[in-house]
C-alpha cells in the first residue's frame, strides 16, 4: 500500500469504526470517514486528526475526509460513488445489533429485517455500489466487520462459550449471512486481484457492547488490528476467509 490509498469506512464517527479509521490514517492512507450525520462525522474527524497530529511518531499529515453514508439509503449511496475518483480499501463497518433479549420465538419479523437491512443488505449496497471505483485500484481489499457470533461452530460447540449464549434471531444470524456474503463476493472478484475478508473484532468497550451483563476491557483499538491487518494485506494474502486476532475463525 502507499501513501496515495484512498480507504473508506463505513460507520466510522465511533467505536471500532473510529479506531480502524485512525489506524488507516496513522499509515499514510486517506481516511473517507463514513457517519450517517454529518456534525458527528466531522467531530470525529477533527477528533481523530487531533490525535494523529499529537502522536510525536506520526511522519505523515493525517488525511481525514467526512463523508455522509447510511448504508441502508440508496440516495446516500449513490451521492458517495459518484463523489469520489478513487478508491483503494472498502472497510464495511456499520452495523447494529437489533434487539439483545428476545428469543427467536419471540421476535418479530420486522426486528430480523432491520438488523438484516444494514448488516447484510447495506454491505451489498455500499459494495456494489463502489465496486467500479474498486475495480480500478492496483490492490483491491474488502474487509466485512463481521463478529466471533456469526460463528455456527461456536454456537454449536459446547466447549464454548458462545453456545451458553441466549439465543438471538437478529445480530449472529446476520454476521453468518455476512460471512456467506463475503465469501460469494471473494469467489466473484478472485480473478480481478481482490482479497475480500471477514474480520472478528472480538468483544471491545464500546457503545455497541455497553448494555452487556458482563465487563469488557478489550478497547475499540484492539479490535481494530485485525480489520486493519486485513485492509492491508499484501498481493499474496488470503481471501474469503474469517479471521480474528488470533487467526481463522471456524465458520
Amino acid at each position: 500500500m502507499t501513501e496515495t490509498t484512498t480507504a473508506l469506512v463505513t460507520g466510522a464517527n465511533k467505536g471500532i469504526g473510529y479506531a480502524i479509521a485512525a489506524g488507516l490514517a496513522a499509515r499514510g492512507m486517506t481516511v473517507l470517514l463514513g457517519s450517517r450525520d454529518r456534525t458527528r462525522g466531522e467531530q470525529a474527524a477533527a477528533r481523530l486528526r487531533a490525535q494523529l497530529t499529537a502522536n510525536e511518531a506520526q511522519a505523515v499529515e493525517p488525511d481525514v475526509r467526512v463523508v455522509v453514508l447510511d448504508v441502508t439509503d440508496p440516495a446516500t449511496i449513490e451521492a458517495v460513488a459518484g463523489s469520489l475518483d478513487r478508491l483503494d480499501v472498502l472497510v464495511n463497518n456499520a452495523g447494529i445489533s437489533g434487539p439483545i433479549d428476545l428469543t427467536p420465538a419471540r421476535t418479530p419479523a420486522e426486528a430480523m429485517r432491520e438488523v438484516f437491512e444494514t448488516n447484510v443488505i447495506g454491505v451489498l449496497m455500499v459494495t456494489n455500489a463502489l465496486l467500479p471505483l474498486l475495480r480500478r485500484s492496483p490492490a483491491p481489499r474488502i474487509v466485512n466487520v463481521s463478529s466471533g457470533v456469526g460463528s455456527l461452530r461456536h454456537h454449536t460447540d459446547p466447549a464454548h462459550y458462545m453456545s451458553a449464549l441466549a439465543p438471538s434471531a437478529t445480530y449472529p444470524p446476520s454476521k453468518a449471512a455476512l460471512n456467506a456474503l463475503t465469501v460469494q463476493y471473494a469467489k466473484e472478484l478472485r480473478g480481478d486481484g481482490f482479497l475480500v475478508n471477514a474480520a472478528a473484532p472480538g468483544p471491545c468497550a464500546t457503545d455497541f457492547t455497553k448494555g452487556l451483563p458482563f465487563a469488557i476491557t478489550r478497547t475499540a483499538a484492539d479490535g481494530a488490528a485485525v480489520v486493519i491487518r486485513l485492509a492491508t494485506l499484501g498481493p499474496d494474502g488470503p481471501t474469503g476467509g474469517f479471521f480474528d486476532e488470533d487467526g481463522p475463525v471456524p465458520w
